[in-house]
């Protein structure tokens, strides 16, 4: 697992993560492999910076599904252009990368099997399995260690003056109590449009 965080404060969007991936009870660290969790993707808005939790075979073939969409269609801008590109990765997820999408037999969607979380000029937004998509106004986290790095946001919003610096403070704490995260942490900073 992992914990990815986004953050905005102060005309800032930050994205953050650890860097340590696990398989059952292995740890892989950053010294031995570079484990970004983190990937920028270029769309006709702009720069923005994908990050998600999930098994680590998603991380390429989410990356690669990204890369391969016509930049038209590549849109991350609002709620309704991260569904609607989301919406266009699933079938190419699927067919490409032979993503399993089946979790549960009542589910009401075919699901996605992930969570990512997105930051861009535009703002902070998160997606879920079956292509929720939510647009944050401060700060949000995903994987295995959200409820350390959301306790640590929640705690440190006031005194802290940069989206940036929560965004790390975040992650150290999560890395510091959930067995599934490590340091360093990688983070990643956008100005916001106004």
């Amino acid at each position: 697992m992992t914990t990815v965080v986004v953050v905005k404060k102060a005309g800032v969007v930050a994205i953050a993560a650890d860097t340590l991936v696990t398989f059952g009870d292995t740890r892989l660290g950053s010294r031995f492999e570079e484990n970004s969790k983190i990937f920028k993707i270029d769309t006709p808005a702009g720069a923005s910076f994908v990050g998600m939790a999930g098994t680590v075979a998603h991380f390429p073939a989410l990356r690669k599904a990204m890369e391969a969409l016509p930049k038209d269609q590549l849109l991350l801008g609002s709620k309704d252009e991260v569904f609607d590109t989301f919406t266009r990765l699933h079938p190419v997820l699927k067919e490409t990368f032979f993503l399993q999408t089946k979790e549960d037999d009542n589910d009401p969607y075919e699901s996605s099997q992930f969570s990512v979380v997105v930051a861009n000029a535009t703002g902070i937004y998160g997606l879920y399995s079956y292509r929720e998509v939510f647009e944050f106004k401060e700060f949000w986290g995903i994987g295995s260690g959200r409820s350390f790095a959301l306790g640590a946001l929640h705690a440190s919003w006031g005194s802290a003056k940069s989206a940036r610096d929560l965004a790390v403070l975040s992650v150290q704490a999560a890395c510091e109590f959930d067995k599934n995260s490590g340091g360093p942490v990688d983070v990643f900073t956008v100005k916001l449009k106004k």
